[in-house]
């Protein structure tokens, strides 16, 4: 085992994905909603170890290469993320019962796990930061090294993505308070109007 390496994918990983963005303001809300956590939890960690693995291998030498396809991620994220600050601000302003995290309906599975998937992978940012960079810095430990570094960034991911969807319920108590959900939704369709207009610009 090289421990280094291992740490030192740890460390990276996390220190990219502990950030406030698109993935983790939508895995915060449903782990606030409990809804379908296990399974936004999973697609996100999943893909996650499938884009370091990626990165890893070399990849992203690949993804590098291909500027066009980059490009048109870029924008199909840009239309995606603009449509959920909608989604989020339309929230906020109504209100109401709904927005309880011990109310309202479900939406159904199939939905939820779309929308984790897009809010993954129709970011060009996670191709730059977990493919190229991770990555890049993997292959800094050598042959045997880099896939300790790849294992340590999957673990920081791990660890995130089940600390951030289960452990927002221990918010649960704030978030019983409608006012509290008009907030957060206000912030989530901040968040995503911002990194949308980042991408737009080149960001």
């Amino acid at each position: 085992m090289d421990l280094l390496a291992l740490v030192a994918g740890l460390l990276s990983g996390l220190s990219l994905i502990v950030a406030i963005g698109s993935q983790n303001a939508f895995v915060l809300r449903q782990g606030l909603r409990r809804e379908h956590v296990g399974a936004v939890v999973l697609v996100c960690t999943v893909s996650d170890y499938l884009l370091i693995t990626a990165g890893v291998a070399g990849v992203g030498a690949l993804v590098a290469a291909a500027g066009w396809l980059v490009t048109l991620i870029r924008w199909l994220g840009v239309a995606f993320l603009v449509a959920y600050a909608v989604l989020s601000f339309r929230r906020a302003v109504a209100g109401g019962e709904s927005l309880r995290a011990d109310g309202g309906a479900a939406p159904a599975l199939s939905a939820v796990v779309l929308q984790a998937v897009a809010l993954t992978w129709l970011n060009p940012h996670v191709y730059l930061d977990t493919v190229l960079l991770l990555g890049s810095l993997a292959s800094s430990h050598g042959h045997p090294g880099r896939w300790w570094f790849a294992l340590g960034a999957a673990l920081g991911s791990t660890l995130w993505f089940v600390a951030l969807g289960y452990g927002a319920r221990f918010a649960g108590r704030l978030f019983a308070r409608p006012v509290a959900w008009r907030v957060l939704d206000t912030v989530i369709g901040v968040t995503m109007l911002t990194i949308a207009a980042s991408l737009a610009l080149g960001g």
